[in-house]
């Protein structure tokens, strides 16, 4: 099923793909950037698709170990959650936490950035459990499919004592009776990865802002320091050129001396440019990359908060509806095909707002995973520098020493 907002976008694309070349170029050229195109563009990446292969290949697996179906689950009691839980944070998270674990082993990690970590996984995990209270809502909303199924005969009419009339009647006691799937996922979750992650965003922040700070005042005393540099061996130079011309002595030994201070003065630049700055930078683009993807997960996370409140509250008022059908008078003729009647006008809008937090939820998964990588990326090449340098610095090392050998002091 299609979601009105997915419906919508895909049939303005419809009409767009039916307008002339020159027309949508002309568009092109004064269009502003489409929200919604955006939207949907994100359904279509190769990423949104294999997390949705994933999620669905693991439910079947799951299903089929426990021998668990839509049907057998709707039967079971609706007083205990469903006896198992698909942690699909295992499946769905990249890069994994054992990479995460070695990486840390082997190399300095920045702990803001292993905070950074550990809250991506957190929201991962809180993903994992909107979509465990998503697929519940489903299997328990099979009731109220089945009732507006039956439904079809009551509301033609017939005897009050018809059988599906009391079919009817025990779908909506079981449905009344049986908890509120998304009741796993409280309010005050949400609150509490909210606080925890604006303090860390602020944290993030902050660091990054005292790296850039160190960066800028490294780069002009790197430039004040290259300008006086040059102007005292520039003084010496001239201070040589002008012994040499009093001294025979002095004018031959003067290009030797010259090249010398050259050759020190390129020494002195080349041991200024050390690893150091080349590290801050990378520092600073893992905590960038860290701070805006917290930024996202904060906005995602609020985002569906408000949407699973909101689908919250429909079931509770339906399984309201149905507990007041059933206490007057057992499912009374009139009542009964009002409650019917109201679970069949909202049964699509409600099934399409848990289908656009399923979307959501996915989207969040996408986001996070690609937050994480590029934190990862900066990582592996900020130690591949490393090893480079390291292993440059022996180098230099070992040719200084076989020097040495070859040449002893007399």
């Amino acid at each position: 099923m299609m979601t009105p907002t997915r419906s919508r976008l895909l049939s303005s694309l419809q009409r767009a793909a039916g307008r002339s070349p020159k027309t949508q170029d002309e568009d092109k050229s004064y269009r502003k950037p489409n929200v919604n195109e955006e939207y949907l563009k994100a359904f279509r990446t190769k990423s949104y698709v294999e997390i949705c292969k994933k999620f669905q290949g693991q439910l079947r697996k799951i299903r089929s170990t426990t021998g668990l179906s839509s049907s057998s689950s709707s039967s079971s009691s609706t007083s205990s959650p469903l006896p198992f839980f698909m942690h699909l944070t295992e499946y769905l998270l990249e890069p994994r936490q054992e990479v995460i674990a070695n990486m840390v082993e082997r190399s300095e990690v920045h702990h803001l950035v292993l905070e950074y970590f550990k809250a991506s996984l957190e929201a991962s995990q809180c993903c994992d459990t909107i979509l465990q209270g998503i697929h519940e809502t489903r299997i328990a909303y099979a009731k109220v499919t089945r009732i507006i199924k039956l439904s079809k005969s009551v509301l033609d009419g017939i005897d009050e004592d018809d059988q599906p009339r009391k079919a009817i009647c025990g779908d909506l006691a079981s449905f009344a009776l049986q908890k509120n799937p998304l009741s796993i996922i409280s309010p005050m979750m949400f609150r509490e990865i909210h606080d925890k992650y604006m303090v860390l965003l602020h944290r993030l922040k902050s660091k990054r802002g005292k790296v850039r700070r160190m960066l800028t005042i490294k780069r002009v005393c790197k430039k004040v320091g290259g300008i006086a540099i040059i102007a005292s061996y520039s003084a010496l130079v001239v201070a040589l050129i002008v012994f040499a011309f009093h001294s025979i002595v002095g004018f031959v030994a003067a290009p030797g001396i010259i090249g010398g201070s050259f050759g020190l003065m390129r020494k002195r630049f080349n041991f200024t440019r050390t690893p150091s700055s080349n590290d801050n930078k990378r520092l600073c683009e893992q905590l960038d990359i860290a701070a805006r993807g917290v930024y996202i997960l904060i906005n995602d996370l609020d985002t569906m908060s408000r949407m699973v409140n909101r689908l919250h509250n429909e079931v509770e008022h339906r399984r309201e509806v149905a507990d007041i059908c059933l206490k007057s008078g057992n499912g009374k003729f009139e009542i009964l095909k009002q409650v019917v009647r109201e679970f069949h006008d909202y049964e699509s809008n409600f099934l399409d707002q848990l289908e656009e937090l399923e979307e959501h939820t996915y989207l969040c998964f996408l986001t996070i995973n690609r937050s994480r990588r590029l934190v990862m990326q900066e990582i592996v090449m900020e130690e591949q520098e490393q090893i480079s340098v390291s292993s440059h610095t022996s180098l230099k090392q070992e040719s200084l020493t076989s020097g040495l050998a070859l040449h002893p002091f007399n």
